[in-house]
């Protein structure tokens, strides 16, 4: 079972506390005012990824974006993910995807729209592990296809980037191992450990 989301109210609190809000450009009174009167959900700012990556920590391991995607911040909203405009949104409903692993990103992708919900982008997958680390488990982490990267050519980076915990290998070290990592799998891929992230919806505050 996946840790239980804070109340908004409790989850603005944690991004102060963390400086998110300071990042977005967020007056402290302005988003606890925002977060009293929201419903369930989780709350997101508008934060770059490589700016919320080392602000998630899980089991005393700080969150890293792998070497090889310096350009992490250029995965923008995809083709058919909207967000809301202000300060603040909700996305409804989070989801990991467990039902998903195993699948290619073109597999998954009609099948969450046919059940009506929509893919997390890199950041909400971000803003999720702020509030619920936990959310993160060896053999079941996501991707996150509500961000991809457009080349200047117009076409799509092949790569979708993704949420996993380091095996502490390789260029990440032994030190890493168990902290989650911001990465990326070819989108014709297939992973059983990874599942698709996904929303019911995104609400504007």
């Amino acid at each position: 079972m996946l840790p239980t989301l804070p109340s908004p109210a409790a989850q603005a609190e944690r991004l102060l506390h963390l400086g998110v809000a300071e990042l977005a450009g967020v007056p402290a009174e302005e988003l606890q005012a925002t977060a009293a009167g929201a419903p369930a959900g989780l709350l997101v700012l508008p934060v770059a990824p490589s700016a919320l990556t080392p602000l998630v920590e899980r089991e005393g391991h700080r969150a890293f974006v792998v070497t090889d995607m310096t350009d992490v911040d250029e995965f923008a909203p995809a083709a058919d993910v909207t967000l809301p405009a202000g300060a603040a949104y909700l996305v409804e409903d989070p989801a990991r995807g467990d039902d998903l692993l195993g699948l290619r990103p073109v597999e998954a992708l009609p099948l969450i729209a046919a059940a009506g919900r929509t893919p997390l982008t890199l950041a909400e997958g971000l803003s999720w592990l702020l509030q619920c680390p936990g959310v993160l488990a060896r053999n079941a982490c996501f991707m996150t296809l509500g961000s991809r990267r457009r080349r200047p050519d117009g076409s799509l980076d092949p790569r979708t980037p993704a949420l996993w915990l380091s095996n502490g290998t390789g260029r990440d070290g032994a030190a890493r191992r168990g902290a989650p990592k911001v990465g990326w799998c070819w989108a014709g891929n297939r992973h059983t450990w990874l599942g698709f992230a996904t929303g019911a919806r995104r609400r504007a505050l």
